[in-house]
């Protein structure tokens, strides 16, 4: 296994790790801060499912700021409330749900006319529980009920009223930032356990057998979607009063339709401004507690609730766990704009699916996966990004010794088209051999040290007129070099191009020669021949090292017109076909030291070439010469 591999093994398995981790705190009741952002994150979705209608099962008579006004004062008397209810009873109602605390006692004759009230319809009526500030541990022994809301006592209502009517404990479970999540369908204290007002209201009004299984309750058949510990989550459908709201005053007053409440579940609480209960909700910031127990009724009576069961549970648990380990694997997979794109793409899908199975009543966690996301890619992402410029900077280092093996031109040409000279390219090229003479000889008596001095220089020299001339050096040849004027392609000036570096390798040379220890600058000359013709430039090399070179007879006579050169006592030797090819392109090769043509034979070769010699300036008068001098 390579290295990197393994580097990408063990981020997963962290990853998985830490994912799995987080999931296991948070489901243990560890990590109160995701609630926070659940909650948060809950209002955000619910606001962009935006308002829902809600099934026309419920009507809440509101003791409202009007009714309060009227009366004078609050709480009501009791002989109000029984006003109330005897009206609600008289138009019919299903059930009558009273989200009142009925708790102490009144006077005699309210307290009898409220009885006698809840006698007339089937009614439920609101208790509470009292929690202690610490939380006490559950026995194992109370296996699925473990997780009940396990309270001190129960308020209840005055026994005079109970016996008339069902109890149901009103208590809702908030978020950390107070909106209500929930409603526990089912509270205990040491010895006894209740139904919620939602739960037994629901329960009357369906006239269905309610069972509690492990992890589930059922209305006969009917399974009711709750969530762990037996609580029911709350999808809000909109503003305050989206649930069809009347004012008891109204209702009093006779100015209610027999429809509003016949046949319905009715809820009577307070509305009025510090009547009651009031808490934030997406929609509002101060929504009545009946109006989210009214929801309550409404998601159990329709079925319409969010879940949040086992089995979304599960899927949770498997989001959390995968998603992260995903993303870092993407990441892995693609060190570039691919993979952040594809990242960026998978976390936007998670996002809009999350989004729309909540909009469809699915209520799948996204803090949780947020938290188990958010460490490990902005870790993994951070140590890419670092080994990519670490990378990046190795690849620079790397850049940069090449170009001191391949010409700047041309390695900018491979790495726009890696497959370059893969196959064969026949063209018309001009070829340039330049090779110090006398420098075997010499270098048997000098240190190494200073030989390799000697060629540094050379090289130096060949290297920048080369680059300067636009050529190619394909290979330095010990003390020599063969330069290519017409990659990475051809151009029309090749051969002018050629000629002048030729011209000016000489110059060049000579003065670096002459500026040699006389021991040395004695001993030592050079040479240059220059041709112009058809090549075949290819790579050549095996798998591990390949080199670009050019082959074919113009690079022999280039290279044999050196010899020309030597026997004619001259620097330069260039063919003729060079020179027409250069004045062809619109340029002229003058310099006092070039004479010619003269016909030259060429080892290997029948027949004569033209050839053009260049001299030093101490050249001999009997020789023709253009009559310009030029570097």
């Amino acid at each position: 296994m390579s290295r990197r591999r393994l580097h990408i093994l063990v981020a997963l398995l962290c990853t998985g790790l830490w994912a799995g981790a987080i999931w296991l705190g948070h489901s243990s009741g560890h990590m109160r801060f995701l609630d926070r952002l659940e909650s948060a994150l809950t209002d955000v979705r619910t606001l962009a499912r935006g308002v829902k209608a809600p099934p026309d099962l419920v009507t809440i008579v509101a003791i409202d700021d009007t009714l309060v006004k009227l009366g004078g004062t609050y709480p009501l008397p009791r002989t109000e409330i029984a006003r109330i209810v005897e009206a609600i009873a008289r138009l019919e109602p299903k059930v009558i749900a009273v989200d009142l605390l009925l708790i102490d006692k009144g006077p005699a004759d309210g307290d009898a006319a409220l009885a006698k009230s809840f006698a007339a319809r089937p009614t439920v009526l609101a208790a509470a529980a009292v929690f202690s500030n610490t939380v006490q541990p559950s026995a194992e022994s109370d296996g699925p009920l473990t997780r009940l809301p396990k309270a001190n006592r129960f308020l209840l209502p005055l026994p005079a009223f109970a016996e008339h009517a069902e109890v149901g404990i009103a208590n809702v479970a908030t978020g950390q930032t107070g909106t209500p999540l929930s409603v526990p369908m089912l509270f205990r204290t040491r010895d006894n356990i209740e139904l919620s007002f939602p739960l037994r209201v629901a329960s009357v009004a369906i006239g269905q057998k309610l069972t509690i299984e492990p992890d589930r309750l059922l209305f006969g058949d009917r399974p009711i979607p709750t969530a762990s510990g037996y609580t029911l989550p709350i999808s809000y459908y909109g503003p305050r009063q989206t649930i069809r709201t009347i004012s008891a005053a109204n209702l009093i007053d006779g100015d209610v339709d027999k429809e509003a409440i016949a046949g319905r579940i009715v809820v009577l609480g307070a509305t009025a401004i510090g009547a009651g209960d009031f808490f934030p909700t997406p929609f509002d910031s101060l929504m009545p507690g009946v109006e989210i127990i009214a929801t309550a009724i409404t998601h159990l009576v329709a079925g319409d609730g969010i879940v949040r069961d086992r089995p979304v549970r599960i899927a949770d648990a498997i989001t959390t766990i995968l998603l992260p380990v995903l993303l870092v694997g993407l990441l892995a997979w693609r060190r570039n704009a691919i993979g952040l794109v594809t990242v960026s793409a998978v976390i936007l899908a998670w996002a809009a699916a999350n989004t729309i199975a909540f909009a469809h009543g699915i209520w799948l966690d996204a803090a949780t996966t947020i938290a188990a996301v958010a460490p490990p890619l902005m870790l993994f992402g951070g140590i890419q990004l670092w080994s990519g410029r670490r990378s990046a900077q190795h690849l620079a280092t790397q850049n940069k010794l090449l170009e001191q093996f391949h010409t700047p031109g041309l390695q900018q040409w491979l790495k726009r088209d890696p497959d370059f000279l893969l196959a064969p390219v026949r063209q018309n090229a001009a070829v340039v051999f330049v090779d110090l003479s006398g420098f075997t000889s010499l270098s048997e008596t000098l240190d190494p040290d200073a030989t390799r001095g000697l060629l540094k220089e050379f090289h130096a020299l060949v290297d920048k007129e080369a680059t300067r001339c636009g050529g190619v050096i394909t290979s330095f040849l010990g003390d020599g070099a063969m330069i290519l004027f017409g990659l990475p392609e051809a151009a029309p000036d090749d051969a002018a191009r050629a000629g002048q570096c030729s011209i000016a390798l000489c110059v060049k040379t000579e003065r670096w020669i002459k500026a040699l220890p006389p021991a040395i600058a004695a001993r030592i000359g050079f040479k240059i021949g220059a041709h112009f013709g058809p090549i075949v430039a290819s790579r050549l090399g095996g798998r591990n090292h390949q080199h670009i070179t050019a082959t074919g007879d113009t690079v022999n006579v280039a290279s044999r017109l050196m010899e020309v050169a030597a026997r004619h006592d001259v620097r330069l030797a260039l063919s003729d076909t060079l020179r027409i090819a250069a004045e062809g392109a619109g340029a002229r090769l003058k310099t006092g030291s070039l004479a010619g043509p003269v016909d030259a034979q060429i080892r290997g070769r029948s027949g004569s070439l033209k050839v053009w010699l260049w001299r030093n300036e101490h050249s001999r008068p009997d020789q023709r010469a253009h009559p310009d001098a030029a570097e």
